[in-house]
């Protein structure tokens, strides 16, 4: 196959601390890649700043007027980590053959991405990297994250065990994921969907290099919620047989005291009273409170507000090279205006 372009898309929110050590190494990767001409020359890394509130826009700015390699998307807001993603590898996907996504803290193995690019010119339009050793994290974490894994499998989600957001996909591969029009993003569970010839590359997890995890309990928690509400409908099916085990143990209930009646051995249990309309209470405002979620998420899908808002971008030589061949002779080519 002819030699492919390559791009890594790092998402970046408040990561002044660790970009550099980050611009560093993708920077080694590519260049050992393009030395061993497995990829072009023309591959680069897409920086996008999801609305830092430090210097990561600074840093972007001046990585990518003294590296080649480095270009810079910036959103006007903070967009959340899955639509920073997809920003990127909608941007990408224009001028590359095949685009890895990594976090920028470096948990993930770089060294992995020259196995990802070796399995795609074997053939395969997506390459998932799969954390075989997570001894790195605390056990919490590691404990909550694999429990995750787990119950998306038994809710019927089809999604790789271990595995995040570090993966690469085919130019063919993204033009599909652009045609899913959803608004509730989870890529990790969108990308199986596709359905293109995929294999795994296995590493081991690290500590994060620098700065603190984007990813506390509480946006951990509310992720998770998201990926199960917006690729299972198991649990509201659920709240219908909790509802319908309810009512047959109301049916039991309601036998009983007629019966009870009728032998004339009724007890009055007040308090068994209270706990049963406490219970039942609380059941109906769990189910009305699950089914209002799905309803939230309906509300959002409807409205079909942009994702993200691109407010600068920093362009390669891959995409000058795409802009001189479409822009119209009265107009700069953009390789003259950099």
């Amino acid at each position: 196959m002819a030699t492919p372009i390559l791009t890594i898309v790092v998402p970046c929110y408040n990561e002044e601390e660790v970009l550099p050590e980050t611009v560093f190494r993708l920077s080694g990767v590519l260049d050992a890649l393009i030395s061993d001409k497995l990829v072009a020359s023309t591959s680069t890394m897409l920086l996008v700043d999801d609305g830092s509130k430090d210097a990561t826009w600074s840093l972007i700015e001046r990585f990518h007027a003294s590296n080649t390699f480095v270009t810079g998307l910036k959103l006007a807001r903070n967009a959340g980590h899955q639509s920073a993603l997809l920003a990127g590898l909608m941007q990408a996907k224009t001028y590359s053959d095949c685009v890895v996504s990594i976090d920028a803290d470096l948990q993930d193995d770089t060294d992995a991405i020259r196995e990802f690019v070796v399995k795609f010119r074997e053939g395969y339009d997506i390459v998932y990297g799969i954390r075989q050793d997570r001894s790195a994290d605390t056990f919490f974490k590691r404990a909550t994250a694999q429990g995750f894994y787990k119950m998306m499998t038994s809710l019927g989600v089809k999604i790789h065990y271990n595995h995040a957001d570090f993966r690469l996909m085919s130019k063919r591969t993204l033009d599909n994921l652009e045609k899913f029009q959803e608004v509730n993003l989870f890529l990790r569970g969108m990308v199986p969907l596709l359905g293109f010839p995929s294999t795994q590359v296995y590493y081991d997890r690290k500590e994060r290099f620098a700065g603190e995890s984007k990813y506390p309990l509480r946006k951990m928690l509310a992720f998770a919620f998201d990926g199960i509400t917006s690729f299972s409908v198991t649990p509201i099916r659920f709240v219908t047989l909790m509802g319908f085990v309810l009512f047959l143990l109301s049916v039991v209930a309601g036998v009983y005291a007629i019966i009870g009646k009728l032998l004339g051995a009724n007890v009055t249990g007040w308090t068994s009273l209270v706990l049963s309309v406490w219970f039942i209470g609380g059941v109906q405002l769990l189910a009305l409170g699950l089914i209002g979620e799905y309803i939230g998420k309906i509300y959002k899908e409807v409205k079909q507000r942009p994702l993200f808002v691109i407010e600068k971008a920093l362009k390669g030589s891959a995409q000058e090279q795409d802009e001189i061949q479409v822009t119209p002779p009265s107009i700069p080519a953009a390789s003259n205006r950099r």
